[in-house]
């Protein structure tokens, strides 16, 4: 294993913005054996419980200097990453930007960190840049104003699960089957991967620089957003149709966006004026300075891009993520990215885990769904009369499951004896569905039995198909858990 080490130690590394969507990534990808690291958040709470045991979190506001004094002391190289794109603060956004950067280069200064990395975005000063491009390059400036080396890196859009772009484009293009676009839907970008662009955050760690270094970084093709849009339809499957108009102003699209999107309108108003901007790469040095990071074209990012949510939401505990999360059960479920959790949990008392999940195994087929029958009967009817496969398939065993077993209409796609279930629905729907259920032990003697509906709509008729059975869904997965209940019970008294 490769240990850095500077004068003799190893070498200590700030996270500025730690818990922002660049931040919580980079904090994932670093090596906590490689590098000793500390991060810095407003709300340290929030993040100590997710990160790595030997990773230091410490409170970091960058209004205030003692919390960046107190986060810099012996950090040789910090990263830069925050941002007040979702301040509340109107038009005064800007000037919270820069006393930020003036405090933080200032103390960091003082506390003799020798390099900053800092991820601003791309945009030709010479032009009228966007009040939020303009800040995220005169941010730069500022962070290399006390004389501190600083990687800037200058990013044109970013594509990646949750990113503000890409949340945007999914947003439109699932939901709108006709979508009318303003005039900077033309403008061209360099979309780029992000985990091309936290390649660059890293490797920046240990490339040398002595002042003020900007680099240049996108993708390999120069499309607008409406070739975005296109591309993502295509690979979605989606039939859309986009009608260009000249007269959408800023506001009233960002006010549409606050609508149809998961952008507040705030936030979309700076997304749509930086949007008017061309994000170019003119200077293509970055290739030679980093040689060993390979940039997609548009169709393989968003394709890995969509690939990578796949794989992150299969892996989510949606249970523990809506606790974690703190967030209120919402009417018609929760949203993670583009799909929509439904989950309902009770506590039992059980002899152990195996009595717990009993009912949870013995699921479909001849031993039934536990509540109202007649209505699953009837929804494998008319999954039959579709060209579905309905639900007379049954399971092949009665009594044990295993990863890839039909059951009844569903396909076992995890099983973790006595603890965990997780069907895919080979039903006909306009989207993809699954049903899981968990049982986590919570004290001696007391166990949590978690069931999540899960569904990914494509486009609005499969959200229109989810919120029109929202209501009988809710009324059946309840009746399930309390006669899994009355079976748990029985259980233990055999």
């Amino acid at each position: 294993m490769k240990f850095t080490y500077q004068n003799g130690k190893m070498t200590k590394i700030l996270i500025a913005g730690a818990t922002g969507y660049i931040g919580s990534k980079l904090l994932k990808n670093l090596d906590c054996a490689k590098y000793s690291i500390r991060c810095g958040a407003r709300i340290p709470e929030f993040l100590k419980s997710r990160v790595p045991p030997r990773v230091q979190v410490i409170p970091l506001d960058c209004t205030i200097p003692d919390t960046i004094k107190n986060a810099t002391q012996g950090i040789d190289y910090a990263f830069y990453l925050v941002h007040s794109l979702g301040a509340n603060q109107g038009s005064h956004f800007e000037s919270i930007e820069y006393e930020c950067a003036k405090n933080f280069a200032e103390i960091a200064a003082q506390n003799r960190v020798e390099k900053i990395i800092y991820l601003g975005g791309l945009g030709d000063a010479r032009t009228q840049l966007s009040p939020h491009l303009r800040s995220r390059q005169r941010v730069g400036e500022i962070l290399a104003s006390t004389g501190i080396p600083v990687i800037e890196f200058r990013a044109s859009i970013i594509l990646g699960a949750g990113s503000l772009s890409f949340e945007m484009v999914r947003a439109l293009c699932e939901r709108l089957p006709v979508m009318i676009c303003p005039i900077w839907v033309k403008t061209e970008a360099q979309p780029i991967g992000v985990w091309s662009v936290l390649q660059y955050l890293e490797q920046a760690l240990e490339y040398d620089c002595t002042g003020h270094e900007i680099i240049e970084i996108g993708g390999s093709q120069r499309v607008s957003y409406l070739q975005i849009m296109q591309e993502y339809s295509r690979l979605r499957g989606l039939s859309r149709r986009f009608i260009p108009v000249p007269f959408l102003t800023p506001t009233i699209s960002s006010l549409w966006l606050g609508l149809v999107t998961p952008l507040y309108s705030r936030i979309g108003r700076k997304l749509i004026d930086s949007l008017k901007n061309p994000t170019i790469v003119t200077d293509k040095s970055a290739q030679d300075k980093f040689p060993y990071i390979h940039i997609e074209d548009l169709s393989t990012a968003l394709t890995q891009t969509i690939a990578h949510e796949e794989k992150e939401s299969r892996q989510v505990r949606w249970s523990d993520a809506i606790g974690s999360k703190g967030l209120r059960r919402k009417w018609a479920g929760v949203r993670f990215g583009n799909r929509i959790v439904d989950s309902h949990s009770l506590e039992i008392r059980a002899k152990d885990s195996s009595v717990a999940f009993a009912p949870i195994r013995r699921i479909g087929g001849r031993n039934g769904w536990y509540y109202a029958n007649f209505l699953w009967k009837l929804r494998g009817f008319i999954d039959l009369l579709v060209g579905g496969v309905g639900i007379r398939r049954g399971r092949p065993d009665p009594e044990e499951l295993a990863v890839g077993d039909t059951l009844d209409w569903w396909r076992v796609e995890a099983y973790e004896p006595n603890h965990l279930l997780r069907l895919y629905a080979e039903m006909k729907t306009p989207g993809r569905a699954w049903l899981e259920f968990r049982v986590r032990e919570i004290s001696p003697g007391r166990y949590r039995v978690t069931q999540n509906a899960i569904f990914d709509p494509i486009g609005l008729v499969g959200l229109l198909y989810w919120y029109s059975l929202y209501p009988l869904h809710g009324i059946i997965f309840k009746g399930m858990l309390r006669s899994m209940r009355s079976q748990i019970k029985e259980i233990n008294h055999e």
